[in-house]
């Protein structure tokens, strides 16, 4: 790989993304990139096979959507430097799915991701989703352990 061109970062509002988005900045301004930042929301009730519920329950959840977007915005403003190319992304869906569908489409060259630094036993109980999509990838993926 001579070159990176599209860069994501998959993060959740839980993380320190502050860390994750000094890896980004580091590697679009070496490489020139675009940086496309990433949060995966939980799917609609619909989706999941519940019934949507009442007219305002919905208005309340398409606000916290579009607050959390507006998160996503101010992320890429105050993390990134001005000459770099962002795009913030706002998705619902699976997680692991959404990432690996987003990272092809838009022919994502390098993923970055945070790692919870978790006790032997809760990493064997419980999967993690950047172990996850680990696995999953077809694509270099930079994970940074986050500070709990």
């Amino acid at each position: 790989m001579d070159t990176i061109k599209n860069i994501m970062v998959a993060v959740d509002f839980n993380d320190s993304i502050g860390e994750l988005m000094v890896y980004a900045d580091s590697l679009a301004q070496k490489f020139k990139s675009k940086v496309w930042v990433l949060h995966v929301a939980d799917p609609e009730p619909d989706f999941v096979g519940y019934e949507p519920g009442p007219q305002y329950i919905r208005d309340i959840k398409a606000e916290e959507y579009r607050e959390e977007h507006r998160n996503l915005q101010e992320v890429c403003k105050n993390f990134l430097s001005e000459d770099i190319i962002t795009e913030a992304l706002l998705i619902q869906g699976s997680t692991v799915e959404t990432v690996m569908n987003e990272a092809q489409k838009l022919n994502i060259d390098l993923l970055i991701v945070g790692t919870h630094k978790h006790s032997f036993l809760h990493n064997l109980l419980q999967e993690s989703i950047s172990l996850e999509l680990f696995k999953k990838a077809e694509i270099p993926i930079l994970t940074i352990p986050i500070d709990e």
